[in-house]
């Protein structure tokens, strides 16, 4: 119980300080739209795979079993080799390798648990994956940041780009505009600095991979809820047919 309080705590801090670098920036980031793959189950086992290796070192899913996972299409095997450390167990839930010691000697806190990170990040006019899915692009190189990156979405953020090298070193180029005899900056897009491993596109199609295995992680049963839903309200549909014609018949004679 101690733990899913803790673990709830951790998300709601994670929100608000969101919300206040936000407000600190003094900007509104526009949320770019995350691509719906909730449904894609070669793009969740591909998201797994990238949580695993990119995520899990430092940020916990304790509300997740590795065995969940046979829900994406993947047997036991297939989980124990490829997403799983030599220690854990299939039946283990997905805790990080970094101790609660060495987290908040390295980064001053303890990263926080990712399992409902997709749910506590959804706002006015965007969700949660939409938040997700531009905030791992949204990264730039910022040497006056103690891990020497920040964030246009989340302004002066904790976490160093766990992808760098993947997507490589990019600068925001932000045009100044004078309104009501206020300047401000607005955002005009991105200016290469080094390439990565991947190009832009295969990039963004990693981050929307991870972002919607992020997303499943929040609620696995989404999907088999609404299979179920579309059944159920084609009986009621039939049902309500069935109720219609009875009544027809029953009241026929009446006067």
């Amino acid at each position: 119980m101690k733990r899913w309080i803790a673990t709830g705590l951790a998300a709601l801090g994670m929100l608000l300080g969101a919300s206040l670098g936000a407000h600190a920036a003094g900007t509104n980031f526009p949320m770019d739209k995350a691509p719906r793959l909730g449904t894609d189950q070669a793009a969740l086992q591909h998201g797994a795979k990238i949580f695993v290796n990119y995520c899990l070192s430092c940020h916990s899913a304790s509300f997740v079993r590795y065995n969940r996972l046979t829900e994406l299409g993947l047997t036991e095997k297939q989980i124990k080799e490829n997403l799983m450390f030599t220690t854990d167990k299939v039946g283990d839930q997905m805790v990080a390798a970094i101790s609660p010691q060495q987290a908040k000697a390295w980064f001053g806190a303890q990263p926080p648990d990712l399992s409902l990170v997709a749910r506590s990040r959804a706002g006015a006019g965007y969700s949660g994956a939409d938040y997700l899915y531009t905030l791992l692009r949204g990264y730039y190189r910022d040497p006056n940041r103690p891990t020497g990156w920040n964030n246009v979405v989340f302004h002066n953020i904790g976490m160093p780009h766990p992808l760098w090298e993947l997507q490589g070193e990019r600068k925001p180029v932000f045009e100044k505009v004078t309104s009501h005899g206020h300047e401000t900056e607005v955002f005009r897009g991105w200016e290469v600095v080094k390439p990565g491993k991947l190009s832009e596109a295969e990039y963004d199609r990693l981050v929307a991979d991870l972002v919607a295995y992020l997303e499943w992680m929040g609620e696995p049963g989404k999907n088999d809820r609404i299979r179920l839903g579309v059944w159920v309200m084609i009986f009621l549909g039939l049902f309500a047919i069935v109720a219609w014609r009875l009544n027809a018949a029953y009241w026929k004679d009446v006067k």
